[in-house]
């Protein structure tokens, strides 16, 4: 049976008590669900306190971005050592906003995979086209580099500890989703990919989630697809409402699936 996996990336929104008020509204919408992942990916500041939270639920913490270094001078970083010390399980890493407003590069990224890896934190690894690269018709070329670069020197026994996220620039926030054909068709191709760098078992145990304005009323139909295994959630995360629907219909589609 598929689990699916349900990440929410709250970017830069939440307060403390705003976030601590989120996380006590999907607990209590989930209950006592276990057949389905669910991260959760605060704000810096929130972390502390959502860890504690989450400490008697089955939700597990992520990050939303990490710096390859484990200390030094480097103004507004956050580094592995702070993520575990307030028991982070997941990061996020490669997002496209971090890769367009900041400038972070395949090589920068697979830096921060490397060090991710080290300190037993799973990444899930961002990749992603623009519009401009999907009308070009290279959205192909451009993920198999991105697959190619930010993985480049991680084992096979690494690899199994990570999680895969296809997000579609075009699609983040604009609500304008990638259809359930095209977003299995690039994940089925991210597959294949991994088929041929890490073998067959591997590119069949990695999670692969689709991110991209991903809502209560369309996660059913992109769930159902094989290669989509969850979902990196942004705007719908931020109201526990929305966040819970989308795990319920996830699960209930994995469920009907079984049954028919």
């Amino acid at each position: 049976m598929k689990k699916p996996f349900i990440a929410g990336n709250w970017k830069m929104f939440k307060t403390i008590d705003e976030a601590k008020n989120l996380v006590q509204t999907i607990k209590a919408g989930i209950g006592k669900l276990h057949d389905c992942q669910i991260v959760i990916c605060p704000p810096y500041t929130a972390l502390c306190e959502i860890s504690k939270l989450l400490q008697d639920s089955h939700l597990e913490l992520g990050a939303q971005n990490m710096h390859p270094e484990t200390e030094g001078a480097f103004t507004g970083e956050i580094s592995p050592l702070m993520l575990k010390d307030v028991k982070c399980r997941y990061v996020i890493l490669g997002h496209s906003e971090r890769r367009q407003y900041f400038g972070e590069s395949n090589a920068f990224i697979n830096e921060k995979i490397k060090t991710a890896l080290k300190y037993s934190l799973i990444p899930i690894i961002c990749v992603g086209e623009t519009l401009a690269q999907r009308e070009a018709r290279t959205q192909f070329e451009i993920v198999k580099q991105q697959m190619d670069e930010s993985l480049k020197d991680i084992s096979k026994d690494e690899m199994m500890r990570t999680v895969i996220a296809y997000e579609p620039v075009w699609a983040i926030g604009t609500g304008q989703t990638a259809t359930p054909e095209q977003a299995e068709q690039m994940q089925s191709y991210i597959r294949r990919l991994l088929n041929e760098m890490y073998g067959k078992e591997v590119a069949g145990r990695i999670p692969i989630l689709y991110g991209g304005s991903v809502k209560p009323d369309n996660i059913a139909l992109l769930i159902q697809k094989p290669n989509i295994d969850g979902a990196l959630v942004g705007g719908a995360s931020l109201k526990g409402e929305n966040f819970v629907q989308i795990i319920m219909n996830a699960q209930s589609q994995i469920e009907a699936g079984l049954q028919s």
